[in-house]
């Protein structure tokens, strides 16, 4: 499913910006995140180390505002009707893997980032820390280095000998 809705943004952007560009909005998105940026990077044939950089700082520039700013957010959104159910939806997974981060702690967390797999990554990671109401002084540091490990793999599968 990523690689589809990567061919979408690859297809969508192609010849109206720069491929960096491309890469680095797609790595903004939730649900595609490094993941999704990696794929696009390959597709467009970006150089591994600068597609590398772009991703990472696509992937990690929200991080810091859904750690300080998401129950804000939520608050502010439950106001509107429309939007309950939405915001159950993304509480409850980030319930969902409440347990799994509070058994393991930082591990936990670390883990949880740095698999690349649909629903994990660096947003989703953001969220249950701020539900948990971990400190950005040490959800940060943790979802970088996930999101990073969730990079390398990626880079494996696409730059690498699994090519995907």
């Amino acid at each position: 499913m990523a690689e589809q809705i990567v061919n979408f943004f690859v297809e969508l952007f192609k010849n109206r910006i720069p491929e960096e560009l491309t890469i680095f909005i797609i790595s903004l998105f939730p649900i595609l995140e490094i993941r999704g940026g990696m794929i696009a990077a390959r597709i467009l044939e970006v150089d591994f180390l600068r597609a590398f950089i772009i991703c990472y700082i696509g992937n990690m520039l929200p991080i810091p505002f859904i750690l300080l700013f998401i129950r804000k957010i939520f608050k502010f959104l439950r106001r509107f009707e429309f939007m309950h159910k939405i915001l159950d939806r993304l509480e409850a997974k980030g319930e969902k893997n409440r347990e799994k981060v509070l058994r393991y702690k930082a591990w936990g967390l670390l883990a949880f980032v740095a698999i690349p797999l649909p629903g994990t990554g660096g947003w989703t990671g953001a969220l249950i820390a701020a539900l948990l109401d971990l400190r950005m002084k040490k959800a940060l540091p943790i979802i970088a280095l996930g999101v990073f490990i969730a990079g390398l793999i990626m880079s494996l599968l696409t730059y690498g000998i699994f090519q995907i």
